[in-house]
């Protein structure tokens, strides 16, 4: 394991993504609600959370970290048929934050196969990437050909938005 006592505390954020791809038929029981393990989005979210604060425990050679925000999103696809979730972690802490959201993303993304593969065992999760990350020595970056996605109650940039409002419908509780 990395010693990182001699680094700074920084204010840390990352950002992940995964999509599902799915049969249109399973898309429209998700949004409807009509599954029988009972609210889809709402159980991946809790699952997304949960796996942020459990990321030590599952990747081997990662710190511990004082996690003091986490945001699982979905947006849904219609036309492609596809699920994409959204991790967004935060921390205050001597390094960053990737294998928290990287990990949320894709527990989300699991729990959302566990609960609909009664109706459709061919879903394919695919494209589970860091899309950005801030804070630390190394600075800021970002996966280049993705839109920028702010924080809850920040304005997304113009491009961001329309970007976002003519691709996928935006579910958040």
């Amino acid at each position: 394991m990395v010693d990182v006592s001699a680094k700074a505390e920084t204010v840390r954020e990352a950002a992940a993504r995964v999509t599902l791809k799915m049969k249109a038929a399973t898309l429209a029981a998700v949004r409807a609600g009509q599954l029988a393990k009972g609210d889809v989005l709402g159980v991946a979210r809790t699952a997304g959370i949960m796996a942020a604060k459990r990321t030590p425990d599952l990747i081997p050679l990662c710190h511990p970290l004082r996690i003091t925000g986490v945001d699982v999103e979905f947006a849904l696809d219609s036309r492609r048929s596809t699920i994409t979730v959204h991790a967004r972690v935060r921390t205050v802490d001597k390094t960053g934050v990737e294998m928290e959201a990287l990990t949320a993303a894709a527990v989300a993304g699991l729990t959302v196969y566990d609960m609909v593969k009664a109706v459709d065992k061919g879903v394919v999760l695919t494209d589970l990437c860091l899309a950005q990350k801030s804070g630390g020595k190394s600075g800021p970056w970002a996966r280049s050909g993705l839109a920028r996605r702010s924080p809850p109650g920040e304005a997304q940039p113009k491009a961001s938005r329309a970007h976002t409002k003519n691709r996928a419908e935006r579910i958040q509780k």
